[in-house]
Formats: structure tokens, C-alpha cells, sequence
């Protein structure tokens, strides 16, 4: 079974994402926009309970995450994804570093880069007209998140929330 685990964004900066992704994110109707703190992993499906046991355990370690989006960017070259950028806060990589020392699975494909994907599976020539036109748009969001979800891949590929954390803070 695949799990990861993320931070869902408030409704505002849900609908202002899906209102691109219906367009252009080819996994529009398989999750919710979310900012992914621990990419996909695979694992077996008795490994869930101590993988849930030590998220909480974590998250007793963090306050509610601040977080900032102010623009819209782009994976390429590397590939063509487009995302709001979420400011990479000291409190957000410690909550990556965390959860990728003390929860099971392996390494991390990529770099830790926090983002909400808005766009992605596109061809060069697409991915260069919507970014040209995305990346003036005007972006500005602060907030507070103070859980955190661990999600299971469903056989339809879509993915359903496990478990519902708290962000304690006893920093």
C-alpha cells in the first residue's frame, strides 16, 4: 500500500487552486491540493498503526504551521509542474525532517521543495504558455495549519485520509 503524509490548505487556497487544476493537474479528481510533507511511499498494510504511532508522536513536537504563498512557479526544466510556491519556513523544513527521520519508509525522491501543485503532465509547449500566463497572476496567502493527514492510495489511484493529526507545539 502507498501512503503519504501532507497538510491540506484552507477552503480559499483550495478553490483558488482547483481553479487551475480542473484545467491543467491531471490528478485533479484523485486528491485534494495539499502541500506534501512525506512523498509516496510504499509499505505493507500492517506497518499503518506504527507509522500513525509515530506521527503523533511528532507532531507533539510542533506548534501549527505558518505558512505563506506569495507566487506561482515551476519544476521545469525538470519537469513541467506548476505550483504556488509555500515559503520554506524553519518550522516547515524541521516538520519535513521530522517526519522523514522518525516515520517509517525510505528516502525522499526529491529535494524538499513545499508546494501546491496546480499543474502538471504537460507537454513542453503547453507547460511554457500556462506558465507564462500563470506566473503573473497575483498571489498572496498567510495562514495558520494546525493538522496534519496521513493518506492511503485507494485501487483507483485516489487518495483517502487514514488518520487526522494535531500540530500540539511543545517546542
Amino acid at each position: 500500500m502507498k501512503y503519504g503524509i501532507v497538510a491540506f490548505p484552507s477552503k480559499e487556497i483550495q478553490d483558488f487552486a482547483n481553479s487551475y487544476r480542473k484545467r491543467y493537474d491531471t490528478h485533479y479528481a484523485k486528491i485534494t491540493p495539499h502541500i506534501t510533507l512525506k512523498g509516496e511511499t510504499e509499505i505493507q498494510s500492517s506497518e499503518i498503526e506504527e507509522i500513525s504511532a509515530s506521527i503523533k508522536k511528532v507532531c507533539e513536537h510542533f506548534n501549527p504551521l505558518t505558512i505563506s504563498i506569495s507566487k506561482i512557479s515551476s519544476f521545469a526544466p525538470v519537469n513541467n509542474a506548476i505550483y504556488l510556491k509555500v515559503e520554506p519556513t524553519e518550522q516547515l523544513m524541521h516538520l519535513h525532517e521530522a517526519l522523514e527521520n522518525d516515520v517509517a519508509g525510505g528516502e525522499a525522491k526529491y529535494k524538499f521543495v513545499p508546494h501546491i501543485t496546480i499543474a502538471q503532465d504537460m507537454s513542453a509547449g503547453e507547460h511554457d504558455d500556462v506558465f507564462g500566463q500563470l506566473r503573473m497572476t497575483k498571489v498572496d496567502f498567510n495562514e495558520t495549519i494546525n493538522r496534519i493527514h496521513l493518506l492511503y492510495q485507494l485501487e483507483d489511484g485516489s487518495w483517502t485520509v487514514f488518520e487526522t493529526y494535531r500540530l500540539r507545539g511543545e517546542e
